[in-house]
C-alpha cells in the first residue's frame, strides 16, 4: 500500500550532513525526540489558544515539516552512531503519538467543524500506530503500513490546516475530510494487522 513513509530513504539522505554536524555538536537522539514533542506542544497550544485567529493554522503544516525532519534526524543519530536504547524506543513511539494528539486537537476548537470527527481521528490514529507497535510481540516486523501512516497524516493536515489558515475550507469541507481521514486510519490499522500476521509464521 502506497504510503509517504516509502520516501523516507530519499529524505534521510538530504539529512544526513546535518546528522553527522549535530553528533559532532555532541546532540543525541533522545534530546531531538524530547525537543521535537515539546516545541509540538507549544505549537499546538498556541493554535488552541488563539484558535479564532485562523491564519495560526499555518504554524501547523511549517512545523509538521521541520517536525518530520526532526524525526528522521532522531532516528539517523540512534542507528548511525551507536545511540539505539530502549529508553530511546519508549520515547520515540509515546512522544510520537502525544505530538500527533497534540496537533490534531485544535482543528476541534474551529467554528462548524465537528469535535467528534477529530477526536474519532485522534483515536484511529493512535489504534494504528498501536497496532504497528504490536507486529514484534507477534513475531513480525515494527508495521509502517499505509494509506494513512504518521507521515500521511502529517502531510493531510498539513492541507488541512493551510486551507484554514487561507480560509478556502469551509467547516463542511473540513468535516468531509475528518471523516476520509478517519476511514482510510480504520483502513490502516486492519491493514497493518494484517500484513503483521501474514509475517508471521502459521
Amino acid at each position: 500500500m502506497l504510503s509517504i513513509y516509502q520516501l523516507k530513504p530519499r529524505f534521510q539522505n538530504l539529512l544526513r550532513p546535518l546528522v553527522r554536524r549535530l553528533h559532532a555538536l555532541g546532540i543525541t537522539a533522545n534530546q531531538v525526540t524530547v525537543a521535537a514533542l515539546v516545541l509540538s506542544l507549544l505549537v499546538a497550544g498556541s493554535v488552541a489558544l488563539w484558535a479564532e485567529q485562523a491564519w495560526l493554522f499555518a504554524l501547523i503544516p511549517l512545523w509538521m515539516l521541520l517536525r518530520m525532519a526532526l524525526n528522521a534526524i532522531d532516528g539517523m543519530l540512534a542507528r548511525e552512531f551507536g545511540q539505539q536504547s530502549k529508553l530511546g524506543a519508549y520515547l520515540n513511539e509515546l512522544c510520537d503519538v502525544v505530538a500527533d494528539s497534540a496537533l490534531y486537537l485544535p482543528f476541534a476548537l474551529l467554528p462548524g467543524v465537528s469535535a467528534m470527527a477529530v477526536v474519532l481521528v485522534v483515536l484511529l490514529a493512535l489504534f494504528s500506530e498501536y497496532a504497528g507497535v504490536l507486529g514484534p510481540m507477534v513475531g513480525a516486523s515494527r508495521r509502517y503500513d499505509g494509506p494513512m501512516g504518521k507521515s500521511d497524516r502529517a502531510f493531510a493536515f498539513g492541507v488541512l490546516a493551510t486551507g484554514v489558515a487561507c480560509g478556502w475550507l469551509p467547516a463542511s469541507w473540513v468535516n468531509g475530510a475528518l471523516l476520509l481521514i478517519a476511514a482510510l486510519a480504520l483502513y490502516t490499522l486492519v491493514n497493518r494487522v494484517r500484513q503483521g500476521l501474514n509475517e508471521t509464521p502459521a
